[in-house]
Protein backbone atom coordinates (compact mmCIF):
# COMPACT_ATOMS: atom_id res chain seq x y z
CA UNK A 1 0.00 0.00 0.00
CA UNK A 2 0.92 3.78 0.67
CA UNK A 3 2.27 5.15 3.49
CA UNK A 4 1.97 8.93 4.39
CA UNK A 5 4.33 10.41 7.06
CA UNK A 6 3.57 13.90 8.73
CA UNK A 7 6.59 15.75 10.50
CA UNK A 8 6.14 19.65 12.03
CA UNK A 9 3.62 19.55 14.59
CA UNK A 10 4.00 21.34 17.67
CA UNK A 11 2.96 23.94 20.14
CA UNK A 12 3.11 28.20 19.06
CA UNK A 13 1.73 31.33 20.26
CA UNK A 14 -1.11 33.14 18.56
CA UNK A 15 -0.25 34.41 15.85
CA UNK A 16 3.32 32.58 15.10
CA UNK A 17 3.32 30.37 12.25
CA UNK A 18 4.23 26.70 11.78
CA UNK A 19 5.27 24.21 8.64
CA UNK A 20 3.55 20.52 8.55
CA UNK A 21 5.14 18.35 5.68
CA UNK A 22 4.03 14.70 4.46
CA UNK A 23 5.56 12.07 2.81
CA UNK A 24 4.40 9.43 0.87
CA UNK A 25 5.81 6.45 0.17
CA UNK A 26 5.34 2.70 -1.49
CA UNK A 27 5.12 1.48 -4.61
CA UNK A 28 3.17 4.42 -6.02
CA UNK A 29 2.14 4.56 -10.02
CA UNK A 30 0.27 8.16 -9.30
CA UNK A 31 -1.12 10.42 -6.95
CA UNK A 32 -4.04 12.42 -7.64
CA UNK A 33 -5.34 14.96 -4.68
CA UNK A 34 -3.33 15.42 -1.71
CA UNK A 35 -4.36 17.15 1.17
CA UNK A 36 -4.90 17.98 5.03
CA UNK A 37 -7.30 17.63 7.38
CA UNK A 38 -7.60 18.29 11.23
CA UNK A 39 -9.40 17.13 13.77
CA UNK A 40 -10.38 18.72 17.41
CA UNK A 41 -11.30 17.42 20.62
CA UNK A 42 -14.98 16.33 20.15
CA UNK A 43 -15.21 17.41 16.54
CA UNK A 44 -15.36 15.68 13.44
CA UNK A 45 -12.20 15.45 11.06
CA UNK A 46 -12.42 18.72 8.76
CA UNK A 47 -10.93 19.46 5.81
CA UNK A 48 -7.93 22.36 5.58
CA UNK A 49 -6.99 21.97 2.32
CA UNK A 50 -6.56 20.34 -0.91
CA UNK A 51 -4.25 20.35 -4.02
CA UNK A 52 -4.32 18.63 -7.53
CA UNK A 53 -1.33 17.24 -9.39
CA UNK A 54 -1.48 20.32 -11.36
CA UNK A 55 -1.60 22.56 -8.84
CA UNK A 56 -5.20 23.49 -8.27
CA UNK A 57 -5.93 24.38 -4.26
CA UNK A 58 -9.00 24.14 -2.48
CA UNK A 59 -9.15 26.16 0.80
CA UNK A 60 -11.83 26.03 3.95
CA UNK A 61 -12.96 29.20 4.32
CA UNK A 62 -11.72 29.56 8.07
CA UNK A 63 -8.27 29.18 6.83
CA UNK A 64 -7.90 31.23 3.62
CA UNK A 65 -5.44 33.89 3.68
CA UNK A 66 -3.60 32.12 6.37
CA UNK A 67 -2.73 28.89 5.15
CA UNK A 68 -0.89 27.62 1.74
CA UNK A 69 -0.43 24.23 0.26
CA UNK A 70 1.99 23.14 -1.77
CA UNK A 71 3.45 20.30 -3.05
CA UNK A 72 6.73 18.44 -4.97
CA UNK A 73 4.92 15.70 -7.04
CA UNK A 74 8.58 14.51 -7.76
CA UNK A 75 8.80 13.59 -4.11
CA UNK A 76 5.40 12.77 -3.53
CA UNK A 77 5.33 15.50 -0.51
CA UNK A 78 2.79 18.16 0.62
CA UNK A 79 3.03 20.33 2.79
CA UNK A 80 1.25 22.83 4.70
CA UNK A 81 2.50 26.68 5.52
CA UNK A 82 -0.06 28.12 8.29
CA UNK A 83 0.56 31.60 9.54
CA UNK A 84 -1.69 33.82 11.89
CA UNK A 85 -2.55 30.90 13.58
CA UNK A 86 -5.30 31.25 16.69
CA UNK A 87 -5.91 29.14 19.24
CA UNK A 88 -9.35 27.50 17.15
CA UNK A 89 -6.59 25.55 14.69
CA UNK A 90 -5.55 23.64 17.62
CA UNK A 91 -6.52 19.74 16.33
CA UNK A 92 -4.72 16.84 15.26
CA UNK A 93 -3.78 17.59 11.59
CA UNK A 94 -3.95 14.43 8.88
CA UNK A 95 -2.28 14.46 5.54
CA UNK A 96 -4.28 12.60 2.92
CA UNK A 97 -3.53 11.41 -0.22
CA UNK A 98 -5.24 9.68 -3.39
CA UNK A 99 -4.15 7.92 -6.43
CA UNK A 100 -2.90 4.29 -8.07
CA UNK A 101 -0.27 1.64 -7.04
CA UNK A 102 1.13 -1.60 -7.85
CA UNK A 103 0.34 -4.48 -5.51
CA UNK A 104 2.64 -7.45 -4.95
CA UNK A 105 1.53 -9.06 -8.10
CA UNK A 106 2.41 -5.70 -10.21
CA UNK A 107 -1.75 -4.75 -10.84
CA UNK A 108 -2.59 -1.43 -10.55
CA UNK A 109 -5.16 -0.61 -8.09
CA UNK A 110 -6.29 2.57 -6.62
CA UNK A 111 -5.55 4.08 -2.84
CA UNK A 112 -6.37 6.37 -0.24
CA UNK A 113 -4.37 6.92 2.59
CA UNK A 114 -4.14 8.70 5.46
CA UNK A 115 -0.85 9.63 7.73
CA UNK A 116 -1.18 8.96 11.31
CA UNK A 117 -1.76 12.62 12.17
CA UNK A 118 0.58 15.36 13.98
CA UNK A 119 -0.84 17.70 16.85
CA UNK A 120 -0.92 21.66 16.46
CA UNK A 121 -1.17 23.06 19.64
CA UNK A 122 -1.55 27.15 19.31
CA UNK A 123 -1.84 29.13 22.77
CA UNK A 124 -3.34 32.19 23.12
Amino acid sequence: QVQLVESGGGLVQAGGSLRLSCAASGNIFSINFMGWYRQAPGKQRELVATISTGGSTNYADSVKGRFTISRDNAKNTVDLQMNSLNPEDTAVYYCNADGRYYNSAYYLLPFTSWGQGTQVTVSS
